[in-house]
């Protein structure tokens, strides 16, 4: 195919169908699964974040290997779909994370989430990191690749806001219970499977479009060095550390909604506003992301991103004094921003596989399965780093429909943990990003 073609607007639209499965179980996770644990199960601040971080662990190692076995089913049979039909199994995990056993709560409630959410994460990998894989194997260019991911993000999006919106509903909205969040796990689990099929079809409709030859120069036996070999790479290494700080950041915020919105403006209700006011306006946004990348290049555009939730987080951090209409409009300021912060990296990954040569593409597995790593990473450490905020804070645990007051000192740390520190981490983000220095010669 002409690197100045167009991928088929069915085979985007049917690849980007994938996204919707994805958002679900990056969104709902990331938003519930740590209040879930302290405020349903009665697990304490700190050990419902090891909850979250450790199995993620694995993952810094697990996402390299399976982009290395999606590497090894690209030589071997042309395609690397394979492993993202095992990953359809998903939502099996998804319905099992909310569908904690009736007796548990404490410890026990917090191993049961443990186990499965590492399992979730396994079958998570087997279909993102292959599916995002699929970008590079195109032969299509660089504004191309930026399209491609456009249609992506647009329909991530949609999903993000459907999941975000529906899932405090069905959990039962003011006063949520086990028996609404196992309700919204079967619901949306369910909604995962459509979606995560549909990709797997789009995924086909793209190789078979834009195909690429595949050589097997690059491709060796699964080791650390090779599992590694992407963070030879001076290049990915800037990009993958900014990626990693910015991940980081977006999990904390999502993981702080709840806290917020119950502690802080004293509506837990206010959860689905502040969701729809942070994905809306990304859903609006990324048509104008594209176009702002087309003019200025995809760098650029992303710092000016970060720059812009840097400071709608600095306004988040004056809390209920501000005012919900300013809080309200500041979220939406990190949505827009968000739009960008997801469009653009996952466009330059591929930029910087493709220009590794003409065996970039059977790298581009292990590529991807450390990018995703440190995206599993940012996702388990912005909630560590929230409960820690709460535990400084002297936040109390409770089960459902136990209510206490909370000192002082908690309200104030779920106030500053919601805006000071994402502003300050994505600060570190903005300047690592600065290493990165490919775009400038591709545009």
């Amino acid at each position: 195919m002409d690197q100045a073609a167009r991928l088929p607007r069915t085979g985007l639209l049917a690849f980007a169908g994938g996204s919707l499965g994805m958002g679900t179980w990056v969104t709902v996770p990331g938003l519930l699964l740590l209040y879930f644990l302290t405020d349903v199960l009665a697990v304490a601040p700190l050990a419902a974040g090891l909850v979250l971080l450790l199995p993620k662990i694995a993952d810094v190692l697990l996402h390299p290997w399976i982009g290395h076995l999606s590497d090894a089913d690209l030589v071997r049979r042309g395609h690397r779909r394979m492993l993202m039909t095992a990953g359809c199994a998903l939502p099996l995990a998804f319905v099992a994370l909310f569908l904690v056993p009736g007796g548990l709560t404490g410890g026990p409630a917090a191993v049961w989430v443990a186990v499965v959410f590492v399992a979730g994460n396994l079958l998570f990998a087997a279909y993102q990191v292959p599916y995002l894989s699929t970008p590079a194997d195109l032969a299509i260019g660089y504004h191309e690749r930026t399209r491609l991911m456009g249609f992506r993000m647009v329909v991530l999006t949609v999903g993000i806001l459907l999941s975000g919106v529906l899932a405090p509903v069905l959990t039962g909205g003011e006063e949520p219970t086990r028996g609404g969040y196992a309700l919204m796990g079967l619901v949306l689990g369910a909604s995962m499977l459509v979606a995560m099929v549909i990709g797997t079809t789009g995924t086909r409709r793209l190789t078979e479009a834009a195909p690429t030859p595949v050589t097997t120069s690059g491709h060796g036996a699964a080791g650390l060095r090779t599992l590694l070999v992407a963070l030879r790479d001076p290049q990915f290494r800037w990009l993958v550390g900014s990626y990693l700080a910015m991940s980081t950041t977006t999990h904390l915020v999502l993981a702080a909604v709840p806290y917020f919105a119950k502690y802080e403006l004293g509506r837990p209700g206010l959860t689905t506003v502040l969701v729809a006011a942070f994905v809306a306006p990304a859903l609006l946004a990324t048509p104008v992301w594209v176009v702002v990348a087309r003019r200025i290049g995809k760098q650029p555009g992303l710092l000016v991103a970060q720059g812009a939730f840097v400071f709608g987080s600095l306004v988040l951090a004056l809390g209920d004094a501000a005012g919900l209409p300013v809080l309200v409009g500041a979220v939406a300021v990190l949505g827009i921003a968000f739009a960008a912060m997801q469009l653009l990296p996952f466009s330059m990954v591929p930029d910087v596989i493709r220009s590794g040569g003409a065996d970039g593409t059977t790298r581009a597995g292990t590529y991807t399965g450390v990018w995703t790593a440190a995206e599993a990473t940012g996702g388990a450490l912005g909630p560590y780093v929230y409960s820690a905020c709460l535990a400084v804070g002297g936040f109390v645990a409770t089960g459902a429909g136990t209510e206490v007051v909370q000192p002082e000192s908690a309200h104030t740390m779920i106030r500053l943990g919601f805006g000071l520190v994402p502003a300050a981490l994505m600060v570190v983000a903005m300047l690592l990003q600065r290493g990165y220095t490919l775009d400038r010669t591709l545009r």
